[in-house]
Formats: C-alpha cells, sequence, structure tokens
C-alpha cells in the first residue's frame, strides 16, 4: 500500500465530512468541497480521522489510496484554512489592481490584460506588484496562478515578468562580441 494512503486524515473540529456511495462533501467554516469517489478504494470515518484502503491487490487500487487520500487532506485543509499563492510583478511600469472578480495587469503590452477570476477563488492586490490568489480549492487556486503567470513569464535576461513569490530566476549572461 502506498505510504501517502496509510496516513489517517485527523478531520479538525468545524469540519463535518459525509461519506456517499460515490462522492465525499467536506464542510467546514470557509465552505464546502465535494469529490467523487473511486471504486477502489474504500473509506472510513473511525472518530474524527477518515483511513483510505485499497479495496483488491491491483496496482491501480493502490495508486488511487494516496491519490485520494492527498486530495481529502487538501479539501479538509481548504475549509479550515485555505490556500494562497502570491505572486510578484518584476519590470518597469508592471503593475496589478483588483476589481471585484476580476484581474487588470498591465505588463508592457499595448493594452491591459484583464483576468477573470472563476467561482471560489479572490484574488486582492496589496501592492501595485504583488498579487494574492485565495480560495478554499487547491487545485483552482494553483492554475488561477498559473494562468496569470502564463502571462508573462519571468524571462531570462532581465528576469522581467510575473513570477511566484518563492521563484528563484536564474539570469543568463548575455552574449559577447
Amino acid at each position: 500500500m502506498s505510504r501517502v494512503g496509510k496516513m489517517p486524515i485527523a478531520v479538525p473540529t468545524g469540519a463535518e465530512i459525509s461519506i456517499l456511495a460515490h462522492a465525499i462533501t467536506v464542510k467546514g467554516p470557509l465552505g464546502e468541497l465535494t469529490q467523487s469517489l473511486n471504486g477502489l478504494v474504500k473509506i472510513a470515518n473511525d472518530n474524527g480521522s477518515l483511513t483510505f484502503e485499497p479495496t483488491s491487490e491491483a496496482r491501480e487500487a493502490n495508486a488511487m489510496t494516496g491519490t485520494l487520500r492527498a486530495l481529502v487532506n487538501n479539501m479538509v485543509n481548504g475549509v479550515t484554512k485555505g490556500f494562497e499563492k502570491k505572486l510578484n510583478l518584476v519590470g518597469v511600469g508592471f503593475k496589478a489592481q483588483a476589481q471585484g472578480d476580476k484581474l487588470n495587469l498591465s505588463l508592457g503590452f499595448s493594452h491591459p490584460v484583464v483576468h477573470p477570476m472563476p467561482l471560489g477563488v479572490k484574488c486582492e492586490t496589496p501592492t501595485p506588484t504583488e498579487i494574492l490568489i485565495k480560495g478554499i480549492d487547491r487545485q483552482k487556486v494553483g492554475q488561477v496562478a498559473a494562468e496569470v503567470r502564463a502571462y508573462r513569464r519571468p524571462e531570462p535576461y532581465k528576469g522581467k515578468g510575473v513570477r511566484y513569490a518563492n521563484e528563484v530566476v536564474v539570469l543568463k549572461e548575455t552574449k559577447k562580441k
């Protein structure tokens, strides 16, 4: 059995978990998330801790045990604490502004870039060169951050562009004559 799948998930106070035949739902103070279940994995709720076991000895069942355990753990963390990604804008004149459910970006193009936020994801701009993307679904938060970064990736010579807060951009040396 996978190492990740063997670890139980401790359900914090304030989170409610309901396991149905084809889906698991996690409710918490920040919201509610639902994940469809695979028939290869059996989930048991034992007094505030979730355990995952494969239903067969197949390799796919073993792999799905670890995968489903990780997804449910992210759901529990999301509805209790939430997730956030921080992006920095590096470059002269690069700035961002959050307006409701849209993010306006000035990235050196001839036109401003407007990125709509999907349902369940919010963005903030504490300073014009910082973007905070927050939400309860880890996959959506990461996907939105990747889409915003894709508008202008950090280039390797000056490092200008949109980058993650902890990202290290290795700069190349310019060509010599």
